[in-house]
């Protein structure tokens, strides 16, 4: 699974014109989920995104986590960032898991997100054309992928 993670002050998605998803001081996430990804992925990521101390403390040190501060996820589903562009300028989306392996995966990601959090996070629509409007603070943009842990 890879993540791009970034702190907002606002962000949300709509398809065609209507909103699925928004928040206010939170992490957008967006998700790319590969057939490889398991449960040990799913715990894993959540924990890390939960986790991640990218917000600042009152001496405007980045040590604090979304929980810490009481924010809000917004989880999109985007297989493009399993994009291979190794050949040619056509990227290949070969690693990103079909929808019949990448929906039950990206559900129990909402699920343990929510556990994890402690409350309802936002989303996307899986597989729908989206347009994510986000105001990026810091910029604060992190990249994790649970086979690739470093």
């Amino acid at each position: 699974m890879r993540a791009v993670i970034q702190r907002v002050i606002e962000a949300s998605v709509s398809v065609e014109g209507n909103i699925s998803g928004e928040i206010k001081t939170g992490l957008l996430v967006l998700l790319g989920i590969e057939e490889a990804d398991n449960d040990e992925d799913i715990e894993w990521l959540s924990n890390k995104i939960c986790s991640l101390r990218i917000f600042n403390d009152e001496n405007g040190v980045m040590n604090l986590s979304v929980k810490d501060v009481d924010g809000n996820i917004l989880l999109v589903s985007q297989f493009t960032l399993h994009a291979s562009t190794k050949k040619g300028n056509r990227p290949s989306y070969i690693k990103a898991a079909r929808p019949e392996i990448a929906i039950p995966i990206y559900e129990k990601m909402i699920l343990q997100l929510q556990n994890d959090l402690g409350k309802k996070i936002e989303t996307g629509i899986f597989g729908a054309d989206m347009k994510v409007n986000l105001l990026n603070d810091g910029p604060v943009t992190i990249l994790v992928d649970t086979k690739n842990r470093e």
